[in-house]
């Protein structure tokens, strides 16, 4: 399979992605139906303020909804707001929300659900994984009924689309006593129904959302199938008619199957082996960069994706204003007498023994951390995979009990959103135990800078920085691919994992 440059691959999937869109866009749309979803698991949890693991996000993200939303061309909209002002110092944005939304228990939607969602991401009792994207919001106050205003203790860049992550919850439910992990009361398209852990997870249209005639479809239902081979064979057979995100092994059986359509983009989330710079021997800068030499990433491309992925550097090629070529990078020319002569200096001639944390319910990451260990092992890493249960690996990794893990990251439109939560000292994803000062210091100018020039060459260094020392060795940005049945119709991909567009599917009966 032909390797395409970054920037032809994106285009290329976008492009596609489009006319997909257009196409169905020509026809007439049919209400009703149920669509059978196949998932490879259960959520973790359905608190969106908690739980972000993938297989919560494709649920949630039908039920929740934020003040905007990041489309398929990856630009911010509005969506619960209506519109947002912006004050000139960059210290004060306020929003307005849409009137007549409600929830789907009936209570109306107001500023106080907003301020309290928001406060409720800061508050360090919730551990939101998301808490770091409001890290320079000082406050947040309901100016009005259908009002809210944010003021910034500093200007922040990507302030727009690190709150559109951020999802509206009840202030009324969640403070009554409601149980957001195992319920979920939003004011989105479709509206929390059923979950029976381990076999499907139902939701209902909700007859009153606030965009009048949607959703099209009657009800999703998330069929949970383990096994990626059933998903398959039920998706060929009609048993299933949707599976989200899947791997690339399985699109590669299915780009010829009769009666299925793939449809693609490019992915905003990431491949990485991460380390935890508080155990030796990675808390050696000299050893993490032997990682990175040992690894060949276009092997790894064609051995995991089938050549539907590039190698990955910090930051997406999706984000050419920002994104460094990987060809840049010293270390990405893959070297074992480099990764070797590294690894004698920092004081391991023997070459070092090490566990290497994962789980398999996502092939390529199962997959990646296979190869990972063979490559690794021309270098003198001896690494022993340890493959665990998804929710167990959660925990662990939450709690930085791992020498290292492979594993999948969400991206982000900003280069913010990719970078700072994880790698700032005391970040809210910073499991890696990562502390750097010179670090610490460009990711706060890169979320503080007032011009996109001052931006591009802040990160520029922090990429130079993080590619060859940093407690992240990034792996490979793939091709994002979801499979339907060919009566599918108005789904387009988003890069982000977003399934918004559901709201928009039909059925071709």
């Amino acid at each position: 399979m032909k390797f395409y440059p970054a920037k032809t691959f994106l285009t290329a999937a976008l492009t596609l992605t489009l006319l997909t869109s257009a196409h169905s866009a020509a026809q007439t749309v049919q209400r009703g139906g149920t669509l059978q979803l196949a998932v490879d698991q259960s959520p973790v949890g359905l608190d969106p303020h908690v739980a972000t693991a993938f297989s919560t996000f494709v649920v949630t993200g039908q039920v929740y909804e934020g003040l905007l939303d990041i489309d398929a061309s990856l630009k911010i909209r509005p969506l619960l707001a209506s519109k947002y002002t912006k004050s000139a110092d960059g210290l004060r944005y306020v929003f307005t929300l849409r009137p007549g939304v409600r929830f789907h228990n009936g209570d109306p939607l107001s500023a106080q659900d907003v301020v309290f969602s928001m406060d409720r991401v800061k508050d360090p009792k919730t551990a939101s994984p998301l808490a770091s994207r409001l890290s320079s919001v000082s406050d947040i106050k309901a100016t009005g009924p259908l009002e809210v205003t944010f003021v910034l203790s500093k200007p922040f860049a990507p302030f727009l689309s690190e709150v559109a992550t951020i999802s509206i919850v009840s202030k009324k439910y969640v403070e009554g006593g409601g149980n957001l992990q195992r319920s979920a009361v939003g004011t989105g398209p479709f509206a929390f129904k059923q979950w029976v852990p381990d076999t499907f997870l139902e939701l209902s249209k909700n007859a009153a959302y606030w965009v009048k005639a949607q959703p099209y479809l009657d009800s999703l239902k998330f069929n949970i199938v383990p096994d990626a081979s059933t998903r398959q064979i039920g998706l060929q057979s009609g048993a299933y008619q949707f599976l989200p995100n899947i791997d690339a092994s399985v699109a590669a059986t299915l780009k010829t199957a009769p009666g299925v359509q793939l449809l693609r983009s490019q992915d905003l989330a990431y491949s990485l082996m991460g380390v935890n710079v508080s155990r030796k021997p990675f808390n050696d800068p000299r050893v993490r960069e032997a990682l990175n030499y040992a690894i060949n990433r276009p092997e790894l491309v064609q051995g995991v994706y089938f050549g539907d992925a590039v190698p990955a550097g910090p930051l997406p090629p999706a984000l050419r204003t920002y994104a460094t070529p990987v060809s840049n990078f010293p270390c990405y020319a893959t070297s074992a007498a480099k990764a070797r002569d590294l690894l004698k200096q920092a004081g391991y001639p023997n070459g070092v023994d090490f566990s290497i944390l994962t789980f398999s319910t996502i092939k390529t990451v199962a997959d990646s951390a296979q190869v990972l260990q063979a490559q690794l092992a021309k270098a003198g890493f001896r690494a022993r995979v340890d493959v665990q249960e998804f929710g167990s690996f959660v925990q662990n990794w939450r709690n930085s009990n791992f020498d290292a893990f492979v594993s999948l990251n969400g991206g982000s439109v900003d280069p913010d959103g990719h970078l700072y939560r994880g790698l700032i000292s005391n970040g809210s994803t910073n499991v890696f135990k990562f502390a750097d000062p010179v670090v610490d210091k460009l990711l706060e100018e890169g979320r503080n800078a007032t011009s996109t020039g001052s931006r591009v060459r802040t990160y520029a260094q922090l990429q130079k920085s993080l590619a060859c020392r940093g407690p992240m060795q990034f792996l490979a940005y793939g091709t994002l691919f979801s499979a339907a049945r060919s009566n599918v119709k108005g789904f387009t991909p988003n890069p982000t994992r977003s399934l918004s567009t559901l709201k928009t599917t039909w059925l071709d009966r």
